[in-house]
């Protein structure tokens, strides 16, 4: 129950700090919208605007920040996205640090188990290993448990736990790939909402308004970049996540099965018979003086 407590609470520390990175990133970009505009605007009280307009339709216009328009092209699409978003954030560090060789396998348990069970404690070993939250300790403690039933058995129990916790783990890594599948498909939702948009400028007869047809294309190619950029990173965080958590099953399956043999070997090996201390008896040598000399029994 504890252990559960524990990795609830560092699962809700990750989601929490992934919303509010990905809350800080939507309202960096949100904050330079003021700037642009007045960047857009022309001042009002301009006398050169005033007594020359024919320079003034002449001047290029500022070119509008490009995340700004990103965000003001999202439209409704922006919570969708920013909820995707913030699932990819977490779901990448909640693996991270889930996901570490020295985490799943710590050294300093292997060492201490393994001095441990070499002094015949295995009371004191598997309460170690019970305590121990890490991926090998928690499949030490299921084959440890069924060790007295034998090797074979208890060696089952250990694989079946780690093939459990590899699932729990592969269960996370399969969100990203549905993230990485589903950016795609909602970047065509917006293509071809913004195509919509653009035949219905076109569908109205006579001649069309330019910035309005622009504005229905730009919107489609917006809304396809964004689910892109979302499903890249996490194509590439699946694949190298996956590969990750084989390796770690494959290293924790033959720790667990060495330390296994080596403790099931050391139950069965009979205690090492006490030496006894050598007898001192008394001797007399031709002189006659006692001396101690030692007595081998």
């Amino acid at each position: 129950m504890p252990r559960f407590a524990v990795n609830t609470s560092s699962r809700l520390t990750v989601f929490a700090f992934g919303f509010l990175l990905a809350i800080y990133v939507f309202a960096f970009v949100g904050s330079v919208q003021p700037t642009a505009r007045a960047q857009d605007d022309p001042p009002a009280d301009n006398k050169d605007a005033k007594s020359e307009p024919g320079k003034q339709a002449d001047a290029p216009k500022q070119s509008t920040n490009i995340f700004i328009h990103i965000i003001r092209s999202l439209s409704w699409f922006l919570p969708v996205m920013l909820a995707v978003s913030i699932a990819l954030i977490a779901l990448i560090m909640l693996l991270i640090m889930e996901l570490r060789m020295n985490i799943a396998i710590p050294p300093s348990f292997v060492e201490d188990f393994t001095e441990t069970v070499n002094k015949r404690r295995f009371k004191e070993a598997y309460e170690m290993a019970k305590e121990d939250g890490s991926f090998l300790g928690r499949v030490m403690t299921t084959g440890m448990s069924r060790l007295q039933y034998g090797i074979d058995d208890a060696r089952e129990a250990a694989f079946n736990m780690v093939e459990s916790l590899k699932a729990g783990k592969d269960q996370l890594i399969t969100y990203l790939a549905t993230i990485g599948t589903l950016g795609p498909m909602l970047g065509l939702v917006g293509t071809v909402w913004g195509m919509i948009l653009s035949f219905m400028e076109l569908g109205k007869g006579g001649s069309p308004n330019p910035s309005k047809l622009a504005d229905g294309i730009s919107h489609a190619l917006v809304v396809t970049l964004v689910g892109i950029g979302l499903s890249v990173p996490a194509i590439f965080a699946h694949a190298f996540f996956r590969n990750r958590l084989i390796r770690i099953t494959m290293d924790v399956s033959n720790i667990a099965d060495d330390l296994l043999t080596q403790m099931y070997h050391n139950s069965k090996k009979p205690a090492g018979p006490e030496v006894p201390a050598p007898a001192l008896v008394a001797t007399a040598d031709p002189r006659g003086v006692a001396t101690a000399a030692i007595k081998p029994k």
